[in-house]
């Protein structure tokens, strides 16, 4: 993956507020920070609801006996 140094982030900054100019640089950054932290929180709760998914199966798993799981399939297949 390639590195972002601190000479890249400065061409990028100063080229933004020539772009936009300096009095709607700072909203535009607002903006960007309030979209990354949504993307950032919907990221999160869909990684919460992925894992408490998995635990419900694993969890599945280990109260059902093996013997128990074939007997269910067999009767599930007639």
């Amino acid at each position: 993956m390639p590195q972002i140094g601190w000479l890249e982030i400065l061409f990028v900054v100063i080229v933004a507020i020539l772009v936009l100019g300096p009095k709607e640089f700072p909203i535009a950054l607002k903006k960007i920070g309030y979209y990354v932290g949504k993307i950032k929180n919907t990221l999160i709760n869909f990684q919460k609801d992925f894992s408490s998914a998995t635990k419900d199966i694993d969890l599945e798993e280990e109260i059902l006996p093996k013997d128990q799981k074939i007997k269910e399939g067999k009767d599930k297949n007639g």
